[in-house]
């Protein structure tokens, strides 16, 4: 079923998705990816605040190649999701409602997704640049020295995304084997 949501993410929308729907996202996102993770957890362990407010936010999984002229970004596709499975536990904790990226996420991120009612998506890798074409604007507001790591703040509009674990612990990448399995 397609879906239209706005970020950040109301409580009510994120437990109103159902693993398999497509939806479009509009609002703000934000991107991090390993090394920004990676700061963020180094921030928080050393009781520091993080750059950005996790509360209803989403996160994309993304480092964005360089801008062409007239462009406020690069292509922008997902990484692999699994790389910041060692810190997403403790930022949906503090309240982050969505992560995009591609693969698979671990028990322990499924288990923070369903105690704080949040969503994993999956971008199509490989789609970078049809992608970049919904992001409106991009700025990067923390950790610069990163490179195309650095936390960027994007607007988006209309982004496509598939929600694979929901909010009750529901995983595409599972049921879709089973939905398979059935048809042969």
């Amino acid at each position: 079923m397609d879906k239209y949501i706005n970020a950040p993410v109301s409580d009510e929308d994120a437990k109103g998705l159902r693993a398999g729907d497509y939806v479009y996202i509009s609002g703000t996102i934000y991107t991090a990816r390993d090394a920004a993770h990676k700061r963020m957890y180094e921030a928080l362990n050393n009781g520091e605040q993080l750059p950005i407010d996790m509360k209803n936010n989403i996160i994309y999984y993304m480092g964005p190649s360089p801008a062409r002229e007239g462009r406020p970004i690069g292509s922008a596709g997902p990484t692999t999701a699994s790389r910041m499975d060692k810190y997403a536990p403790k930022l949906l904790d503090l309240g982050l409602k969505g992560m995009i990226g591609k693969g698979k996420r671990s028990d322990a991120v499924k288990d923070a997704i369903i105690r704080n009612g949040a969503v994993y998506f999956a971008a199509v890798g490989g789609a970078g640049a049809i992608l970049s074409k919904c992001i409106i604007e991009s700025e990067v507001i923390a950790y610069d020295d990163l490179g195309t790591e650095a936390i960027r703040k994007l607007k988006v509009e209309n982004f496509p995304v598939i929600v694979v674990i929901d909010s009750e612990g529901n995983n595409l990448y599972e049921t879709a084997i089973e939905e398979y399995k059935k048809g042969n």
